[in-house]
């Protein structure tokens, strides 16, 4: 069997580690001059949306899938008729804006913060008077890992909010201060069937996750999530993996967005549960019986932004996953899984390895 991938970055690299660990090759479409995952399949370097390299993919592939939710809408739905595309180009456009996904969060009774749509400067005030402030503003489209957006902490800002962000689709939301984040990340094959991952507790700065430890000690949490988690999953008639970001705010969820793929806040998943998300995945998309998610102990993520340093590389603790992606600010180029017995033994190695990350940078 053969499995296309468009998008050969990290999180398609991982994805063919898992895939031959299961006997499986993959072929990627990626106009990188050098992808990470090109160390585990072909890649067709062309862009994502070109019709001749999708179309190629599709003939040689038994299903497509994708790493990252900036493919064309368009694109994939060129080629779902001569050849399965998992998750569903429905789950990915309601992923694509801003939105629409919180106006599936309403229709499915998934708690979230409130929001307006932003389409002049005077409806960012009209937001500022029936939201209040803090407020944030984001681009209804293609912003991650904090880009696209601005906050406004006074009345004064909404004049550089709109020369920011202004000519752009915008949404406004309202300011939630959070206990913390979790994410909660399950996975439906094709026959329906669904397993559901510990929740990761995440830590982020300047929009870029930095840290997940899982499992999270709040049961109540735990199952809240997972009732949210399956009410998309179901909707959406949804294949692969999919990660729900929620904010905890006085012991009750709200949720923030959703990610139609695997996602960064569960790489803890390969050293640190039975079956990671990558090859569950893989699993779902391929409709075989999903694997166990039953953490093995606690575990623990520490995101490398920007740089590895040699001191890092040298850690006893630790396992190293480095991407192999050039240095550059902001960039994720790796990370550390650590695994320990109890909460206490994994907080103290996410704590030792942070540090050591931070002195070094």
């Amino acid at each position: 069997m053969r499995i296309g991938i468009i998008g050969a970055g990290q999180l398609g690299q991982m994805l063919g580690y898992a895939a031959r660990n299961l006997g499986v090759n993959c072929r990627f479409v990626d106009p990188s001059d050098a992808p990470p995952a090109a160390d585990v399949g072909e890649v067709i370097q062309r862009p994502f949306d070109d019709a001749s390299a999708l179309a190629e993919l599709a003939s040689t592939c038994d299903v497509v899938t994708y790493e990252f939710e900036n493919v064309p809408v368009a694109a994939l739905r060129r080629i779902e008729g001569k050849v399965p595309v998992y998750p569903p180009a429905a789950a990915l456009r309601h992923a694509q804006d801003r939105l629409d996904e919180k106006r599936l969060f309403d229709q499915l009774d998934i708690p979230l913060p409130g929001y307006r749509t932003i389409d002049s400067r005077e409806d960012i005030a009209t937001a500022i008077d029936q939201l209040g402030l803090p407020l944030v503003i984001k681009t209804r489209r293609l912003g991650y890992d904090g880009k696209g957006q601005f906050i406004i902490r006074e009345r004064d800002d909404v004049d550089s909010a709109w020369k920011s962000l202004g000519g752009n689709s915008l949404i406004a939301e309202q300011w939630v201060n959070f206990d913390y984040e979790v994410s909660a990340i399950g996975a439906r094959n094709v026959a329906g069937d669904i397993v559901i991952y510990p929740l990761s507790r995440n830590v982020h700065e300047d929009g870029i996750l930095r840290t997940s430890r899982s499992p999270v000690d709040a049961p109540h949490l735990a199952d809240r999530a997972e009732t949210y988690v399956r009410r998309l999953l179901g909707h959406l008639d949804y294949v692969g993996v999919l990660a729900l970001e929620l904010f905890v705010c006085d012991n009750d969820l709200m949720a923030n967005e959703f990610a139609p793929r695997v996602h960064n806040s569960g790489h803890w998943t390969i050293e640190g549960a039975a079956t990671s998300q990558f090859e569950n995945h893989l699993r779902a998309i391929m409709n075989k019986p999903l694997g166990s998610t039953a953490s093995l102990g606690h575990a623990g993520m520490i995101n490398l932004i920007g740089d590895i340093p040699d001191a890092v590389r040298s850690l006893e603790q630790g396992v190293l996953h480095d991407y192999g992606k050039a240095a550059r600010p902001g960039r994720k180029l790796g990370h550390i899984t650590v695994t320990a017995e109890t909460a206490a033994g994994c907080d103290a190695l996410v704590d030792i390895i942070s540090r050591s990350v931070n002195q070094s940078a």
